[in-house]
């Protein structure tokens, strides 16, 4: 009490002495609240004019009005309303919610209160916000909520550090980062519980440049299965936990019955899935035969039948919250990150032999030149007839599947593929007739079609990591490219441009998978690139796929035929989604949309909803918490923009993880050969050195400028090359040579090479690199740069 009484009296003796005409407590507190600016105390003083003394009596009332809980202080000292968000401040974007982005405080220090959930209000050109950005916003309140008005999207914030822990001199500890782009340990300060080897996340502490990283969690062992995934994961904020309440309605949902008697009953029919052998889930099934119309002779008609999502996943539920927020699957070589959970991705959606599966069928009508005559969709029951993996296909196809063995298949069944059942029907040759060779002839006509389309044919190499049950790295390969491939691939994309022309048709709203031709920029670089082989290629032209199809004929089987192939897919920009139509250049195709597989990509699912309501294929409402319709809703349709960029940069952010978690793979499988020759393929080249990839694993690696000798070296911008001074030996990109392996971390996915006989520079050359004028800041010694223009004519 004593201390009560106390307090009291200060505030009041400091209240007297405040000047006549001062501010109240009501008016600073609505300057506060009303301010479109970040409120302190400098600019409250300058918004009521308060000079001198005024300023000192002002400090008072503040501090007065922080200990009655009023006021509290943000970020740059700053105040705002107790319990609320300052007016102006850094957020961070944590979830969405249907189209709405998520963000809270990124610094909060409210005791016992949570930190607000903040409404992102995008207006005008949008940010292309995503999870795990930093924006600085205008807030204010809204309702019973906040909501935050984008000022300016802000860099990546440094406060999470992934990495190993490593052990130094004297026992000291460091971070080593496992993003092969920081170069630099950080010192710990404060590792916890965390040992040696350890992979863990951190933040930074302190100010540059002495930052030292204090340890939040510990995520294991960086080499244990399934590790490299978690490092991707984590790295890029990719959701890969399914709330209570989405594995809840997941349960809830895989129970909704089927509906056979309003279904199309197309359980009768010999359909089967084709896909690889490590597919986790079954999305898409295939039928064909001839068509028995006199009308079409040479005919075929057939279904590409896609497991019905939709009618699981509903507009407004959690599911569909959940799987909007992910946008697609993560593939990565030791497990899966799913868009949905496993009660549906992987059981009731998934299109399992011998089970009756919900389906949307797309039927197709071809005829003899391969041209779709029709296409109509239908909610289907199928029961498909068996689950084989391409090679077993393709092998019975080829007559090289040995149908009297009695050993198992070839490729050994997974959880989630029934091959073994399967493969005992194709070995007894019921498949083979009934179901495989109907396909495909028909697909024989598909093919007729796409050459006379001539899509953009670039036979570029697909790596796969093989890994046994305790996760050790078997082998790197590239994947095989066959026939049962293509096929699959051509009845995949005639099902995706049905659904595209379906639904303008029924002037529904159609989410395209749009891309764009390559830009002017990019036609240039590949104009000048194209120079240095001697390669005309002609701007003013129109340009088609078929353009660069024909560029690649005339390269031929030629030593350079892979790295032209590579600049010419560099030079094509990026698919993405959008309710706008500008085409699918790659494929030449005027319409097209994603169709074929709403179990992983959430374009898909929005295609089929949009199905479900042009073909008017409701089926009764279920009971329970789970919505009525399966159709498009309002909110749908309104944010189809909006949702297009979102799961455009949600796909781009997975290939990226992908890609990565393969590197670090590669780079384990190849820590075993360090110090071995490796046959090598340049993939780019640099001022600083040139990068190159061991043949038929992948994985780029450099090659520093500093390791190859004394000799000074031009780097040919245009011709993307490195020449020796005086010898003209040359380094460019797709030559072929032979390398050391000098070093492969796994951690960050890096490789470093030399050249075989590479010898160390002489002390007198280095000592050249220090001399006044020898040399460019920030470029080596022995690096000479010359432009395009000059670099167009060199070879």
């Amino acid at each position: 009490m004593a201390s009560t009484e106390k307090k009291k009296k200060t505030v009041s003796a400091r209240t007297k002495v405040r000047p006549a005409g001062f501010p109240t407590r009501e008016q600073v507190m609505d300057f506060i609240t009303t301010s479109e600016q970040a409120a302190g105390k400098r600019e409250i003083a300058k918004a009521f004019g308060l000079k001198g003394q005024e300023k000192i009596a002002l400090k008072a009332l503040l501090k007065d009005m922080a200990d009655e809980g009023l006021i509290d202080i943000g970020p740059a000292r700053a105040f705002h309303k107790m319990g609320g968000v300052p007016k102006v401040t850094v957020l961070r974007i944590v979830d969405v919610d249907d189209t709405t982005l998520i963000a809270t405080p990124e610094r909060w220090e409210a005791e016992g209160q949570p930190a607000p959930r903040l409404r992102i209000v995008e207006r005008g050109k949008r940010g292309a916000l995503t999870i795990g950005d930093r924006i600085l916003a205008r807030t204010e309140e809204a309702g019973r909520g906040w909501v935050a008005h984008p000022m300016k999207k802000l860099a990546k914030a440094s406060e999470e550090l992934l990495g190993v822990v490593e052990e130094g001199d004297g026992g000291k500890l460091w971070l080593r980062p496992v993003d092969k782009r920081i170069r630099r340990d950080t010192p710990i300060s404060d590792a916890g519980t965390a040992k040696k080897g350890d992979l863990v996340l951190a933040e930074p502490v302190g100010r540059p440049p002495r930052i030292t990283a204090r340890v939040t969690d510990i995520l294991g062992d960086p080499f244990a299965p399934r590790s490299f995934s978690l490092i991707a994961i984590h790295k890029h904020g990719i959701p890969h936990v399914f709330s209570d309440r989405v594995e809840e309605e997941a349960v809830s949902a895989s129970k909704l019955a089927l509906h056979e008697d309003k279904r199309e009953d197309l359980r009768h029919l010999p359909i089967v899935a084709i896909d690889p052998v490590d597919a986790r889930d079954h999305d898409d099934a295939v039928w064909a035969a001839p068509d028995d119309d006199p009308a079409n002779p040479g005919g075929y008609k057939a279904i590409v039948a896609i497991a019905d999502v939709s009618y699981y996943v509903r507009p407004g539920s959690a599911l569909d919250r959940e799987a909007r927020k992910r946008g697609n699957s993560v593939y990565f070589p030791d497990l899966v990150v799913p868009m949905l959970p496993h009660q549906l991705s992987s059981d009731m959606c998934s299109l399992r032999a011998g089970e009756d599966r919900a389906a949307m069928a797309c039927h197709l009508v071809l005829d003899a030149a391969g041209k779709v005559k029709s296409w109509r969709f239908s909610r289907a029951v199928i029961r498909v007839a068996a689950v084989l993996a391409y090679e077993d296909a393709q092998a019975a196809i080829d007559g090289t599947l040995d149908m009297g063995a009695d050993d198992a298949p070839a490729h050994p069944p997974t959880p989630s593929n029934e091959s073994r059942a399967s493969f005992e029907r194709l070995r007894e040759g019921e498949l083979l007739e009934t179901a495989l060779k109907p396909l495909w002839a028909c697909w024989a006509l598909l093919r007729k079609a796409r050459d006379r389309r001539e899509p953009l044919a670039l036979d570029l190499p697909e790596r796969r990591v093989v890994l046994d049950e305790y996760g050790k790295i078997v082998s790197v390969a590239v994947r095989e490219r066959l026939d049962a491939h293509m096929l699959i691939e051509d009845y995949m994309i005639a099902a995706n441009v049905a659904a595209a022309k379906a639904l303008e048709q029924k002037k529904a709203p159609v989410m395209y998978r749009v891309h764009e031709p390559p830009s002017r920029d990019k036609l240039v670089a590949l104009k000048d690139y194209l120079a240095t082989f001697d390669i005309e290629f002609a701007l003013g032209q129109v340009v088609k796929p078929a353009t660069f199809n024909q560029l690649i004929k005339r390269v031929g089987d030629a030593e350079e035929k892979p790295q032209i192939m590579e600049q010419i897919l560099r030079s094509q920009t990026q698919a993405y989604y959008a309710p706008s139509n500008l085409g699918h250049f790659g494929l030449a195709l005027g319409s097209y949309a994603h169709f074929t597989s709403p179990i992983r990509r959430y374009a898909d699912l929005l295609v089929h909803r949009a199905l479900v309501g042009a073909y008017g294929l409701e089926l009764p409402a279920p009971k329970g918490d789970i919505p009525d319709r399966s159709s498009l809703s309002g909110e749908d349709m309104e944010n189809m923009g909006r949702v297009g960029e979102m799961i455009s940069q949600h796909e781009r952010r997975a290939m990226e993880a992908e890609r990565e978690t393969i590197d670090r793979y590669v780079a384990a499988f190849l820590a075993a050969h360090v110090g071995d020759l490796v046959e090598a393929r340049i993939t780019g080249v640099q001022s600083f050195g040139f990068f190159a990839t061991v043949e038929g694993l992948g994985g780029d690696g450099l090659v520093p400028v500093s390791t190859l000798g004394d000799e000074r070296f031009f780097y040919d911008e245009a011709g993307r090359a490195l020449e020796g001074v005086e010898s003209g030996d040359r380094y460019t990109v797709g030559q072929r040579l032979q390398l050391r392996l000098v070093e492969a971390d796994p951690i960050n996915g890096a490789l470093r090479f030399e050249l075989p006989d590479a010898l160390p520079q002489r002390p007198s050359f280095r000592k050249d690199r220090a001399r006044p004028g020898s040399a460019r800041r920030g470029r080596p010694a022995n690096i000479r740069h010359i432009g395009a223009k000059r670099g167009k004519h060199r070879r």
